[in-house]
């Protein structure tokens, strides 16, 4: 089933972003959140060998049997992100604004989570993509993801920096559409499928969604 990422990451509420030492261990630490129950994934360009790695995993699928949705971050440049969408990318995540990156996207229809912490760069994230990653959200805190919502009440945040995975109702119940947890998962298999079986949403009855906005 065809499913847009973000639909399957507003429903999944957790996404992990991984830096991993190298491209196998990438694959490795993809291959079981995946088994966990965990659809889509954040590789980052900061892992050597991270094209190879997305290149690796974009073919996999989760434990349901539906195609995993791999994610590349940390894409700041026009060349990287078209490496990553050429290696299997089903979208990109900036850390802070990144025009270049913002071009490609909407030249290549794809989604892209562009980076932002004040309110006019967050604003213009969801204008431009339909999401915002909030970055570093432990500055802020959930009570500034309230105040972002009482003026972007339609607006998919994702924050991700400093948030522990025994946080991540708290950023939930301010407002976030989902949170990236960069580090702190279990590493029991069990827990793990645990705690993403804990935070799903259903996901749509068809697993689509509205293409992202131009």
């Amino acid at each position: 089933m065809s499913c847009h990422p973000y639909t399957a990451i507003t429903a999944q509420r957790l996404l992990p972003v991984l830096r991993n030492a190298d491209a196998d261990e990438a694959v490795r630490h993809t291959a079981a959140l995946l088994a966990a129950g965990c659809r889509a994934v954040e590789l980052t360009t900061s892992t050597p060998g991270w094209a190879g790695a997305v290149a690796r995993t974009a073919p996999l699928t989760d434990a349901r049997g539906r195609s995993a949705l791999i994610g590349v971050g940390t894409v700041t440049t026009a060349p990287a992100a078209r490496t990553a969408l050429d290696a299997g990318a089903a979208f990109l995540i900036s850390p802070y604004p990144a025009p270049e990156v913002r071009e490609v996207a909407r030249e290549r229809g794809a989604a892209f989570i562009e980076g932002g912490f004040t309110p006019g760069e967050i604003a213009s994230a969801v204008r431009s993509g339909g999401a915002a990653k909030v970055f570093p959200a432990h500055v802020g805190g959930p009570r500034f993801i309230r105040s972002l919502k009482a003026v972007l009440p339609d607006a998919l945040i994702i924050p991700t920096g400093g948030i522990e995975p025994g946080e991540v109702r708290d950023w939930l119940a301010a407002g976030a559409a989902a949170v990236g947890i960069g580090s702190g998962l279990p590493a029991d298999p069990g827990e793990l499928a645990a705690l993403f079986a804990d935070l799903a949403q259903p996901c749509c009855g068809d697993c689509a969604a509205p293409e992202p906005r131009a």
